[in-house]
């Protein structure tokens, strides 16, 4: 009698996935594609899925090494600790967590009064994903508070306008884009990258929501003149009667100027200033995740913005563009609070400050960079180059080979002709690694050069 056949391919494929006397790199899940655009129809153990999906993100930049990003890379252990283990909480669900709501309210009073909310003001402000919902959720704010004081002075409502620089983040255009607004973009100089009072003056008319100023630009690091434009405005509101809120983008810059910089008015202190929005996963010192928006008063937010919801259990009163958020990085922001305090926080900035300093004198005594932010007022270099045949995109890419990520780019609009590299410095950001990548820049340079001249020796060599 013939003995039946057995089918060794299958045999192979069973032990290569179950064999225990191999690695996850041994089964047949490393010999196969991992899938990109199609469910795959079964799944997979689980030390190959994470192994496979590992592998691949080693492709990502380091975020050591990422100068581009403002957004913070290192934690302690035991923040770390601690948003792993709220992680699965969903902050909206304030009913079935009500501790991180008292969380989160602490830290929103914690910011108002770093912000010198004055003594006669009942701030309120929320948690958000980042600035981006805090600008959209502060501007909506004051455009529904100029709509409704327009309809009871029985004037048209119909052509809101924001004015703003042209060196403010996306997220202001998106506004004006999204909630139907009128932009009234300041343009930059190519001597002058910030706007300033006279700018605002000449654009704000009785249909103004809201000035845009900003506190840390995304294209120079330098910062709007606040309290001239608050001024201005303050003039303004007794002159022809428009009563036009400053709302503060302190996206960068929030968490610097009160530690490094205690005396400089530019928050509520200013009488126009109305709203200020900071992102706490930048130098609030968090991961990603987390922005934070707080008004002056309870009257700057319109009660028919919030709305009242209760099909999650009680009654919860909801202000934001998204419904779901994590809880981890709210308690990640109270733990750096409690955990480093004042002084904590000012050793840091201060830190940062002075390797940021260094860090541009360094480049200029090369004789290559000039430095665009001059004052280093907050822990971020902007350099365009001089005396060299190459270009700031040239220098990009070959620091990109040693792994390091620095940005470059123009200037927006009436001040293009100006190419920057851009070089943002964080809390794990060392003077050792500053020198590291001065001799790193320094080599490129040297790389770049050489490069040229053999070039154009050989250029030389053709025609003869």
């Amino acid at each position: 009698m013939l003995s039946e056949k057995v089918d060794t391919s299958k045999l192979k494929k069973s032990q290569k996935e179950h064999s225990p006397e191999t690695t996850p790199y041994g089964t047949r899940y490393f010999e196969n594609s991992i899938p990109k655009f199609e469910l795959p129809s079964e799944g997979m153990p689980a030390p190959a899925a994470y192994l496979l999906i590992k592998d691949e993100l080693n492709l990502d930049g380091n975020p050591r090494l990422n100068l581009a990003s403002f957004v913070t890379t290192w934690m302690e252990p035991e923040a770390d600790q601690l948003i792993m283990e709220s992680v699965d909480k969903n902050y909206v669900d304030t009913d079935e967590y009500p501790q991180t709501l008292k969380i989160q309210e602490r830290v929103v009073n914690m910011l108002a009064r770093l912000f010198n909310v004055p003594d006669d003001c009942e701030s309120l402000g929320t948690a958000t994903i980042g600035s981006s919902e805090a600008i959209m959720l502060g501007l909506l704010a004051h455009k529904w508070s100029w709509r409704e004081k327009r309809k009871k002075e029985g004037k048209t409502y119909d052509k809101p306008n924001i004015v703003m620089g042209a060196d403010v983040h996306t997220v202001w255009e998106k506004f004006a884009r999204y909630f139907d607004v009128e932009l009234k973009l300041i343009p930059l100089k190519e001597d002058l990258y910030t706007i300033t009072a006279e700018d605002v003056a000449r654009e704000v008319d009785e249909n103004t929501i809201a000035v845009g100023a900003v506190v840390g630009t995304t294209f120079t690091g330098q910062m709007d003149p606040i309290k001239e434009i608050n001024d201005k405005l303050v003039e303004i509101k007794k002159t022809k009667g428009w009563d036009i809120p400053l709302h503060v983008d302190g996206a960068s810059g929030g968490f610097i100027l009160p530690f490094l910089y205690p005396d400089m008015e530019w928050d509520f202190r200013l009488e126009q200033v109305r709203s200020i929005n900071v992102s706490g996963h930048k130098y609030g010192l968090v991961y990603p995740g987390i922005g934070w928006l707080i008004f002056r008063d309870k009257s700057d937010v319109p009660d028919d913005l919030v709305f009242n919801i209760t099909y999650l259990g009680g009654n919860m009163a909801n202000y934001s563009l998204n419904f779901s958020k994590g809880s981890s990085t709210i308690i990640a922001q109270y733990y750096n609070f409690i955990r480093l305090g004042f002084e904590g926080y000012q050793s840091i900035m201060e830190n940062l400050s002075q390797n940021a300093k260094y860090l541009a004198r360094e480049l200029e005594k090369t004789g290559k960079f000039e430095v665009i932010n001059k004052d280093v007022i907050f822990p971020l270099v902007t350099v365009q180059l001089k005396n060299v045949d190459f270009t700031v995109y040239h220098l990009s890419d070959k620091l990109r080979e040693k792994g390091w990520i620095i940005p470059a780019y123009k200037l927006p609009e009436n001040a293009q002709k100006v190419q920057v590299l851009r070089m943002v410095i964080k809390e794990n950001f060392s003077r050792d690694m500053v020198e590291t990548l001065l001799v790193d820049i320094k080599k490129a340079c040297h790389l770049l050069e050489n490069q040229k001249e053999k070039k154009e020796k050989e250029n030389l060599s053709l025609l003869y």
